[in-house]
Order: structure tokens, then sequence, then C-alpha cells
């Protein structure tokens, strides 16, 4: 058994097709087929049912290609182990990353970390806390920017920093009038929301301690923090904004922000790994440079109450 036979084991089961598993792997397919054959033949079990258009993975098939992806990932990371123990900072990072914190927290790290660093790439993908954890699970990733606390086994929490909500309101809304609010002032008939899948949708319901009714006549839940601030503007309403979305506003957007009485409500945000992952020094490197790159004031979990998503 070699880890390339394990590789391309892998590479079948994204594909669910030979020929397009041959390719992202830089072999022909007949090359491909056979080392699979040879690794079939060896541990004595069938690891695919050709049969089937695509093809799929067996029972015992499935608990391979889960150990295989464990073995492969462990083996790149003993490589960057060494080059790290000798000095090299190098080696990819495939990031996962929430999209409530993409578009505001990326762009204030990845060039500082990069020019620090010019041997390491960042591969990072935009996707819902759901699929990072899973995707980190299953050794598609090496580690997640998200809201915590998670409580998973087998997976470690970094937190870095903590956001406060603010309420955004329409122009002339009547709570304009106060310097602060509460969240029983929320109604859930003018409150714009997340769509279903991220955790800031569940942290604001939450919060509001309401239903998700929404407006009489118009119903919309968007998929970006962009998409409910443009609907404040142009329609009516309120929406929830976490801190690093503010700080872009125009002036006149801020002048209709308020804070809640009170501790206010936060979130935690955090890099997530596997309690197996090797690449311990660019997990370091990385959260420092985040954590330069943020207000310290948010560095402290003192900055708010933390409102659960679960």
């Amino acid at each position: 058994m070699t880890i390339q036979q394990l590789e391309y084991l892998i590479a079948v089961d994204k594909h669910r097709h030979f020929g397009q598993a041959a390719e992202s792997c830089f072999v022909t397919q007949p090359t491909l087929s056979a080392q699979l054959s040879k690794l079939e033949n060896e541990l004595g079990v069938i690891l695919f049912d050709r049969s089937k258009m695509p093809v799929i993975p067996t029972e015992i098939g499935v608990q391979i290609i889960a150990q295989a992806k464990k073995v492969v990932s462990e083996s790149r990371g003993v490589l960057e182990l060494v080059a790290q123990l000798k000095g090299d900072i190098s080696g990819t990072i495939k990031l996962g990353i929430i999209p409530t914190l993409a578009p505001y927290l990326l762009y204030r790290f990845v060039r500082s970390f990069l020019e620090k660093y010019p041997n390491v790439k960042l591969d990072v993908q935009e996707m819902v806390t759901e699929e990072v954890v899973k995707r980190l699970k299953n050794d598609e990733l090496d580690m997640g920017i998200i809201v915590t606390p998670l409580g998973e086994s087998g997976i470690v929490e970094k937190p870095m920093f903590y956001e406060k909500f603010y309420a955004y309101l329409s122009k002339n809304h009547p709570l304009l009038a106060q310097k602060e609010i509460k969240a029983n002032q929320i109604k859930s008939e003018e409150l714009w929301i997340m769509q279903q899948g991220h955790c800031f949708r569940d942290q604001v319901i939450n919060f509001c301690d309401q239903s998700t009714s929404g407006h009489q006549n118009f119903h919309y839940e968007s998929g970006s923090l962009e998409g409910l601030k443009n609907m404040v503007n142009r329609y009516q309403g309120m929406t929830l904004l976490p801190e690093l979305a503010t700080f872009e506003l125009s002036d006149e957007e801020k002048s209709r922000l308020r804070p809640f009485e009170g501790l206010p409500p936060t979130r935690e945000v955090s890099i997530i790994l596997n309690r197996s992952f090797l690449k311990q020094k660019l997990v370091e490197l990385l959260y420092n440079e985040i954590t330069e790159a943020i207000p310290q004031e948010m560095t402290s979990k003192a900055h708010g109450k933390i409102v659960r998503f679960k």
C-alpha cells in the first residue's frame, strides 16, 4: 500500500468518475485504475461499485476512504513539520471562513501574512459553519475561521476576538431617537435576517427571542450582510450587524447604528482545527497575524456577552 494509491482512492471518491479523478491526479486513467485494483487485491476488498454511474464507494470503501484521508493528511503534515523544524516556513493552508466574516476580515491580514511568509500558500474558501466543520473532519480543510463555541469532539478552538452586535436602522426609524436600544424593542416584522445555515441568523434570533415571521407582505432572507444592509437602506426596518461589518460604513450609515443597552451581545471568533493537526507553527503565525490586525479592545472576552447559536 502506498500514499499515492490512497491519493487515487480519495480522488475517485471526490469526483465519482475514474477519468476525472485521473485527470486531477495528472495520470492516465489506466494507471489510476491499475493502482486501485492493486490496492483492492492487497486489501482483499472491493472499494467501489463500478456498475453505478457515477461510481460509488462500497460500504467498506467508505470506511477505508475516511481512514485514507487521515493518512494522506498526516503524511503531508509530517513533511511540512520537518520543514518548519528546519526553520523553513512553507506549505499550504486550506482555510474555510464563514460569509459574515470573510469580506471584513480577510483583507486585514492576508497581504501582510503572505508578504512575511512568501513560501506559504493560502487557499481560502467561503462556506457556512456546518460545511467548515464537515470538511475539517474529512481532512479537506486544514483550519477554519468561524464563530464559536462549537463543542465538537476532536475539534480544537482558538478564540481570537469578540465582535459586538449593533442595530442598523433605516432612515427615520423611531429607534433613532434613542442612544441605546433594548432587545425587546425589536419587532420581528421589521427585522431583516440571514438565510438558513448561517450561525449569525441563529444568534440574532436567540438574542431577540422572537419568531422569524418577517414582513407582512414581503419575505426576504439574504446570504450576505451587505444584502441585509441594502434592504434597510432602500426599503425600511432594521438588521443586526457584527462589529467588523460596521467599520467600513459611511458616516451617514454609522449615524444609524445603535448599540444595545447593558452588556452588549457579542460573538466569539476562533480558528478551529483538528486535534491531530500537525502544522502548529503555521497556526500560531496566522493566529498572531489576525489578532494584530484587529483593534486591541476586541481581543478581550470582557468586550461583551456571548450569544449562543445552538
